[in-house]
């Protein structure tokens, strides 16, 4: 039985991320909170494995070699973990190129238009129209990309892979991102395929209880939203 993976987490979309994979791998792990509303990723001693003090982060006491590995920055550790079982990277090169392409995608244009659309719709003190309709119209847009990718696929890269993790875990928030699902008949059948396996349930429901509402949080929103260098 290998050593658990130490899963620094909480429960947001780039946390799921990992929870998912790591039910979908069948790899044991331990969760370690990050309360990012209330500044644990401030800490020096997340700092050491996160320094751009953002969750997830793992350790894999197994590392290469045998030796310990700290991994921050969600798709680095969804290719890490999947090459690391073999599973959900792709069988071959082709596979594992549309893999990477797709998850790249979600890393550098979905979730982070997704995460300003969800601020400035839902957190922004003030209401700044033209932030709000930029940040909506480019999801939109991402999520049309989408839409044309499955019309004639199940999943965005061939197999389910690491990539459907990666952009499901983002686009199922899209009623925050004042979108209409009745626009992307295909993404909703999607995240309707990939709902359905119990590892993503599972994966998705850690630490739901812990979940605030950030909206009447003003303690955490001054944490989250304010942060500076330091």
């Amino acid at each position: 039985m290998p050593a658990p993976i130490d899963l620094y987490y909480w429960p947001t979309p780039n946390g799921y991320k990992i929870s998912i994979a790591l039910e979908e791998m069948g790899l044991p792990y331990q969760v370690k909170w990050v309360e990012i509303g209330r500044g644990d990723q401030f800490k020096p001693a997340f700092l050491a494995i996160s320094p751009n003090n953002r969750m997830p982060a793992i350790v894999d006491p197994e590392g290469p070699d045998g030796e310990p590995v700290s991994i921050f920055e969600s798709g680095a550790i969804l290719q890490y973990l999947a090459r690391k079982t073999g599973k959900f990277c792709g069988a071959n090169q082709r596979e594992r190129i549309e893999i990477d392409q797709w998850l790249f995608w979600q890393v550098g244009g979905l979730g982070p238009m997704a995460g300003q659309a969800h601020h400035f719709l839902n957190y922004a003190p003030e209401r700044i129209d033209y932030a709000r309709r930029r940040y909506s119209d480019e999801v939109n847009r991402l999520y049309g990309v989408l839409e044309r990718r499955l019309a004639d696929r199940d999943f965005v890269a061939g197999p389910y892979s690491i990539a459907d993790m990666a952009i499901w875990s983002w686009a199922r928030g899209w009623e925050n991102q004042n979108q209409d699902i009745a626009e992307f008949p295909n993404m909703k059948a999607w995240l309707d395929r990939i709902w359905d396996r119990p590892a993503v349930k599972t994966g998705w429901a850690l630490g739901q209880d812990k979940r605030r509402n950030l909206a009447t949080d003003k303690e955490a929103q001054a944490i989250l939203f304010g942060q500076r260098a330091r």
